[in-house]
């Protein structure tokens, strides 16, 4: 389904001054697949993702999704060919309410489902939110809670999910999970996250870690993830749990 393949990323500036967030990055993703990357904060994680999505550009190597390459395609074209994006930070769309953002992720969704059961399966009640605007008097959690539930209203070929836990308290990181696994049972198509936690680490198919903008290790859960908690319990924190750092 999706392929990267030589994928660098430099940040502008001068010669001397030109960082390289990822370097020569070759990765993966099959058809239904579950992948979680993991790695040290500052490693090119959400630059990996927004290269991905289409949000950045890659310096140099290229993209395929379904056979066909994307590495010049807008975040919206991708979109129409079936890839999907949720912001670690989720926008606020002033003018627009929580109905008219579900209704546009469910349109082009086949299932007769009503659009308020979406809300109700990320833990938030329909009646109080659905004619809401989707501005600053929404919490951080419940923004991203209404960006997840576009998500599973949309069922997308391939989704990608910046830290979706950043922002929700513990009764809805709990919750998380049980959506996560509904989503890839219902949605037929991939899932990317980027993500610290180890019980997402947990559901995941394949686990990619990045450190340094380079992939160090990836393989099935099973293969890689004692080795990752090992190293934690060790000293080393793979994982990078601790501070926020820039990506």
């Amino acid at each position: 389904m999706l392929k990267l393949t030589d994928i660098s990323f430099q940040v502008d500036g001068s010669a001397a001054s030109r960082k390289e967030i990822l370097k020569n990055i070759d990765l993966a993703v099959d058809d239904k697949k579950f992948l979680v990357i993991t790695g040290p904060n500052g490693g090119g994680k959400s630059t990996l993702a927004k290269i991905i999505a289409g949000i950045e550009k890659p310096t140099s190597g290229s993209i395929f999704f379904d056979g066909k390459e994307i590495t010049s395609l807008t975040v919206n074209e991708r979109a129409d060919l079936g890839m999907a994006y949720a912001f670690q930070q989720p926008v606020r769309f002033k003018g627009l309410t929580v109905r008219d953002l579900l209704e546009l992720a469910a349109k082009d969704n086949q299932e007769s489902r009503p659009i308020s059961d979406y809300l109700c399966d990320v833990g938030l009640c329909a009646p109080d939110y659905l004619d809401r605007e989707v501005n600053a008097s929404l919490s951080g959690g419940e923004i991203k809670r209404i960006e997840i539930a576009m998500a599973m209203a949309r069922k997308s070929k391939l989704t990608i999910f910046d830290e979706p836990e950043a922002g929700i308290d513990l009764w809805s990181f709990n919750n998380l999970i049980d959506i996560f696994k509904r989503l890839r049972e219902e949605s037929g198509g991939s899932i990317i996250i980027i993500s610290h936690q180890e019980r997402i680490l947990e559901i995941a198919d394949e686990i990619v870690v990045l450190s340094s903008g380079k992939i160090t290790a990836q393989g099935k859960r099973e293969d890689i993830l004692p080795t990752l908690l090992a190293e934690e319990h060790a000293g080393f924190c793979p994982m990078g749990k601790g501070g926020q750092a820039h990506e």
